[in-house]
């Protein structure tokens, strides 16, 4: 019977038919399949190799997301896809397509623990959730005026996240939480750690807890990514900031930090000619900002700050409009940049 080793050459073979039975709203380019993301979003940012040899670099089958440095083989590709929780029910999905038999029963394997709060931990967290299409995390973004989430492969959904209660809890809150889960990648790609947003189960938003928000794993020089960046990148704090950026600039490379403190640290990449920071309008954030600039002149980079008219661009978004927030934007990009991204 075959192995997973086995289904996985077995697909690569078959690449083109994987593609076009899996992300059907892709085209073939060359020896590539382009699609948007794992879910099959039409868009140009991942890529599936349809040639190559059954193993190693330049193998059949390999793909790569360069909007969130995810990659993989055709079977993590179908475990996304397809929203598979187990290694099991990916390999009955493989051999469903490949029209092969069921495999033998064999004795339950559990997965060795790992530390809790560790990349490791976040990686499984991030592997058993689910694209947040059609879930109460696309509902929570859209409640904040982020209506458009093409190429937002970095953020998943799981419908019950546990949550640890704290002494500024309630008595009686809840072990468990629907909750938007965020991956934090380094900026060669691996996953390094995921945060949460732990939300109101009825559809009100966060949820009722102390401390809605809570990452795991390496952060620390890392962040939640938008796009692989270039030659310009806009960083800031928060996942809702960024996202609301890129309600009117969804090309350009964009990174959330997820704290003052972790934007003031993050790692610069070499490429930049220049790097926006979106500040927010408080102590922390402008003090952060600053610090994230001065590292940018060292490193030879241009700093340029983006400031919202309000509390953050987030206010900016669901208060002012998207075309309001567009002009105040736009004056404060490069020439350039404002020509390409914002048009």
């Amino acid at each position: 019977m075959p192995d997973a080793s086995d289904l996985a050459r077995q697909l690569a073979r078959n690449a083109e038919s994987v593609c076009r039975h899996y992300l059907p709203q892709g085209r073939r380019q060359g020896r590539y399949w382009l699609i948007g993301d794992v879910e099959g979003t039409p868009g140009r940012s991942l890529f599936v190799r349809l040639t190559g040899s059954d193993t190693g670099k330049g193998a059949a089958g390999k793909w790569t997301d360069a909007a969130t440095g995810e990659h993989g083989d055709l079977l993590d590709l179908i475990a996304a896809n397809q929203r598979l929780a187990s290694l099991a029910d990916t390999l009955e999905e493989a051999r469903r397509f490949l029209a092969l038999p069921p495999p033998e029963p064999k004795a339950f394997e559990p997965l060795l623990p790992v530390p809790s709060g560790s990349p490791e931990a976040a990686q499984r967290l991030w592997a058993i959730s689910q694209p947040i299409h059609d879930t109460l995390a696309e509902t929570y973004l859209r409640q904040r005026g982020i209506i458009d989430l093409r190429e937002c492969g970095s953020l998943r959904f799981h419908p019950n996240c546990w949550y640890r209660a704290d002494e500024d809890d309630s008595p009686g809150t809840p072990r468990a939480f629907p909750a938007l889960i965020a991956a934090v990648c380094s900026d060669d790609g691996p996953l390094t750690g995921i945060h949460r947003t732990w939300l109101d189960p009825n559809g009100g938003g966060k949820a009722p807890v102390a401390t809605p928000r809570r990452a795991m794993g390496n952060l620390l020089g890392n962040g939640l990514r938008f796009g692989r960046a270039g030659s310009v990148l806009v960083a800031g704090e928060g996942i809702e900031t960024i996202l609301s950026l890129r309600q009117i600039m969804p090309t350009i490379p964009m990174i959330a930090a997820l704290s003052a403190g972790h934007l003031s640290a993050l790692q610069i990449t070499p490429s930049l000619h220049r790097l926006y920071i979106a500040r927010d309008n408080d102590p922390a954030g402008q003090h952060a900002a600053d610090t994230l600039a001065k590292r940018a002149i060292g490193a030879g980079i241009e700093p340029l700050m983006l400031t919202a008219s309000l509390g953050d661009f987030n206010d900016d978004l669901q208060r002012l409009g998207r075309d309001e927030m567009r002009a105040a934007v736009r004056v404060q990009l490069a020439p350039e940049d404002a020509e390409q991204f914002i048009g």
